[in-house]
């Protein structure tokens, strides 16, 4: 194994050996501005206990390593520095050792990352760590159980802002150097090394200040501030992230009754973010994307404030206590993507919280546990690698969605117990699955070791169906069905759900109102429902109301012709997004065609008024005509789709969120058809206007980017675009729509500068891939047998994100079925079973994107080989 991938075993020698006590370190960044010095100095100085003459290491990806001192001693640099470890043997009880190297500069996202801003071609600077990065920056033992108290210092030009996880101490001239300044920061509580974080840059800056009387009548202070690139600073909407953040501190204050504990609360929005938020305390960072320099909807500023919340959470659940090792990741994401939707639903003004959890969250848990490589909330990860890899849906919203059931089972005030004993029992300390448990059974007076097991530590996801007997409309027998295949061991794993049935029913006007509800208990393969039995059938009987267990629901064939022609009546929008997921769930696993997934959203979709799940049908509309609609019929399904999308777009009311929803429709699904083509372009040149449409940025680049993918787009047009556009999203979308342009010289200059080039970022890289792949299938064919060749080469000479982005994003998976052909005689599908076969010792992680690659295929296959 390459030193480069610490294994669990390692880690937990390792913790057995050593205990951390404080870091000191020093990152002189001066020369940031310079694009011809890679990397800057970097020196860390650490203390800590050993077992006397053992041996252990530090973790470092360097460029270099100038000295390394152990206990006043230096150490022959050829000798202890081993790729990107550092070897200290003959330790003492207590041990300091300082390690002085250069550090290197990252384009990928991972450690320090430098950006250029296009707009006004300012350098910016902020790491990112999780899950072991920070050894990209400064030497340490990089494993979350190996927590210590942090001290950073950095130098940097004087005239940057410049912010770490504790409050700034002094600024002082950097010596003789006029140009720098060095920034000293307090000395934090006890962290893991992957939760610190160094900001510095030309940011714009925004400060307030929250605070709040405990219980025993002290206050609790927490400055604030918010920071941005300066090219966005006009966009930045502060006052209204202040009164977000103001609002979360004081209801998770309350909640957990433990006060907030990292003393300040900066949030920065950082460029080319790898991830949606990192909950570093004192300091989290954010994608830029949530700064809106276009029209955004409703719904992206309520996603914006659940990540808020969600990383606020993470002070607690992640940051205060932190699992011991990545098997329990679920310990602190779970937890914080149940309290982000909390948070919104109970410190907002949003009252669609939970709906647009169980339309969006859920669905992605859906689609990951259904995939050969789903695993349990509880993981086995053997090494960083599968740590990595385990970011995913089942981590978070499989966690969240199985919490959530937890609540229903436990009671909310029984779980919140548990968790404020929990917080206080471990503070600053790392834990395991069991340490949770615990408290949690006390709190609620129930064994949860069981519910454990069923629910935490086995796969998949069960589909409960209910199964009527009726006498001419009077409901005899009702039984719950239940199915439950782990797809790692096969078995059956029938698991307990404390769910809702709702009985709806057409009022005096029309629309479909609950009419009961009642709470079952489902376990076993079946169920009786013994108290409908005499009860008039109901036009829809929703199995799982108000979206209370995790679970794939299939509607009993009476309820679904109701669903099929009446969805847009039923009044209840939890109970609409239900049933749209049960549409789409159906659709997916080819159990009806895709194409009457399709229709319904014509149908219906103008009649959805949560914007939120209304985004989340047309975009599974826009992928099931693209992937699950066979070939045959699918110019025909997306021509008419346009049709209604042009329409729509037109009818809704000037300026709403469903205009915009729309629009971004059409344009996506114009990528792929050229049906509203003219329409694009009349709106782009002004020939038509549609009242009310925002044509800014944002839009216009999908509007350019789907005229390109048809070759009615110039490079001269785009480039003109970009000149008007000079910012880093608008770098992004030229990318895009200059890799879309079908011809064979564009295509094999994309793929060229993805896979064989090292120069694009990580989000020019995206853009390009994402570019490169829309296209004619006549275009993307010759690259399928150089997409396998690549693979492991891709895998070793580039950091997993990037090497992840690669592998995932050039997977050939836009396939269609022939007449006849069975899915699994497919030659893509065939020629990646035989990768697969001949690499059986390929990293873990790279055969993990594959496998998952091959059974999107896979389904997308079977869903168009479904009887029409």
């Amino acid at each position: 194994m390459s030193n480069h991938n610490l294994s669990r075993d390692e880690a937990a020698t390792r913790s057995a050996l050593i205990t951390t006590h404080s870091y000191d370190v020093t990152l002189d960044v001066r020369d940031a501005e310079d694009p011809a010095v890679p990397g800057y100095p970097s020196t860390s100085t650490i203390t800590f206990s050993a077992m006397p003459g053992s041996a252990t290491f530090l973790d470092f990806i360097h460029g270099g390593v100038q000295s390394v001192i152990l206990n006043g001693q230096p150490l022959d640099v050829g000798s202890v520095v081993d790729r990107h470890r550092i070897i200290l043997e003959g330790l003492a009880a207590e041990n300091t050792v300082t390690v002085t190297g250069t550090a290197l500069y990252s384009r990928s996202g991972e450690g320090m990352h430098r950006f250029v801003d296009p707009a006004d071609g300012q350098c910016y600077l902020y790491t990112q760590y999780e899950p072991a990065d920070s050894r990209r920056v400064f030497a340490n033992f990089e494993q979350p159980d190996l927590k210590a108290e942090f001290t950073f210092h950095v130098i940097a030009p004087a005239g940057w802002e410049v912010a770490s996880n504790g409050v700034e101490e002094s600024r002082t001239p950097e010596g003789g150097d006029a140009r720098a300044a060095r920034w000293d920061f307090a000395t934090t509580k006890r962290m893991s090394t992957y939760i610190t974080s160094v900001l510095a840059g030309p940011y714009f800056k925004a400060t307030d200040h929250w605070g709040a009387t405990l219980d025993d009548g002290t206050r609790l202070e927490v400055p604030l501030a918010l920071f941005c690139r300066a090219s966005l600073a006009e966009s930045f909407d502060a006052d209204e992230l202040f009164r977000l953040t103001k609002s979360g501190l004081a209801f998770f204050n309350d909640l957990f009754d433990y006060p907030y504990p990292w003393g300040k609360y900066d949030q920065a929005f950082v460029p080319e973010y790898n991830l949606g938020a990192m909950e570093n305390p004192g300091l989290v960072t954010f994608t830029e994307k949530y700064v809106y320099a276009s029209r955004a909807t409703d719904a992206q500023y309520q996603a914006r404030a659940n990540t808020l919340m969600h990383e606020m959470a993470h002070m607690w659940f992640g940051d205060l206590v932190t699992m011991n090792w990545w098997d329990d990741l679920w310990l602190k994401e779970s937890f914080a993507d149940y309290m982000g939707t909390l948070g919104v639903d109970r410190a907002t003004d949003w009252d669609t919280a939970w709906v647009n959890f169980a339309n969006k969250r859920k669905a992605w848990a859906y689609v990951q546990d259904q995939l050969p490589t789903t695993h349990p909330i509880v993981a086995d990860i053997p090494d960083l690698e599968a740590a990595k890899q385990n970011f995913d849906g089942i981590t978070y919203a499989k966690g969240a969605s199985v919490l959530k059931q937890l609540v229903a089972y436990v009671g909310f005030d029984a779980f919140i117990a548990g968790s404020r004993q929990y917080f206080r029992d471990h503070e600053f300390g790392n834990t395991s699955l069991q340490d949770l448990l615990l408290a949690l059974s006390a709190a609620s007076g129930r064994d949860l070791g069981q519910w454990a097991g069923q629910w935490l530590q086995t796969s998949g996801i069960s589909t409960i169906s209910a199964e009527i007997v009726d006498d001419n409309g009077v409901l005899g027998a009702v039984t719950l069905r239940q199915d439950a295949i782990d797809p790692i061991t096969g078995h059956q794993v029938l698991r307990p759900h404390r769910l809702r049935l709702g009985l709806y029913d057409a009022d005096a006007s029309g629309l479909l109102v609950r009419s009961e509800s009642l709470e079952v208990d489902v376990t076993g393969p079946s169920t009786l429902v013994p108290q409908l039995n005499g009860k008039r059938r109901p036009a829809l009987l929703l199995v799982n109301d108000d979206d209370l267990s995790y679970a794939k629901v299939r509607l009993d064939p009476g309820s679904e012709h109701t669903v099929r022609a009446s969805l847009g009546k039923i009044s209840d929008p939890m109970a609409r997004a239900l049933c749209w997921t049960a549409l789409w769930d159906s659709a997916r696993d080819g159990v009806t065609p895709a194409v009457r997934y399709v229709a319904a959203v014509e149908q219906f979709a103008s009649d959805e008024t949560g914007i939120g799940v209304l985004l989340n049908v047309l975009g599974n509309a826009s992928a099931a005509i693209e992937r699950y609609v066979p070939a045959a019929g699918r110019e025909g399904v997306r021509k008419d789709f346009l049709s209604v999308a042009a329409d729509r777009m037109k009818a809704a009311d000037p300026g709403s969120d469903h205009q915009l929803a729309w629009a971004r429709t059409l344009a996506e699904v114009s990528r792929h058809g050229d049906s509203e083509l003219p329409l694009l372009r009349g709106i782009l040149d002004g020939s038509v206007v549609i009242e009310g449409l925002a044509v800014d940025a944002e839009l216009r680049w999908s509007f350019w980017q789907a005229l390109s993918a048809h070759g009615q787009a110039s490079r001269a047009e785009l480039d003109r675009e970009l000149q008007a556009d000079k910012t880093a999203s608008g770098r992004e979308g030229h990318a895009l729509a200059a890799a879309s342009i079908p011809d064979a010289s564009t295509k094999a200059a994309a793929w060229d500068s993805t896979v064989n080039s090292t120069g694009l970022s990580n989000e020019i890289l995206s853009a390009t891939i994402g570019g490169f792949m829309t296209g004619p299938a006549s275009l993307l064919e010759p690259y399928v047998e150089p997409y396998f060749e690549c693979l492991e080469r891709v895998w070793a000479e580039r950091s997993i994100e990037i090497a992840g982005r690669i592998v995932r994003g050039l997977f050939p998976g836009a396939q269609d079925l022939a007449e006849s052909m069975q899915p699994s005689e497919h030659p893509v599908l065939v020629r990646t079973d035989t990768w697969l076969t001949d690499h059986s010792d390929a990293p873990r992680a790279l055969r993990r994107i594959v496998i998952e690659q091959r059974s999107h295929l896979a389904r997308a296959l079977t869903a168009q080989a479904a009887p029409a």
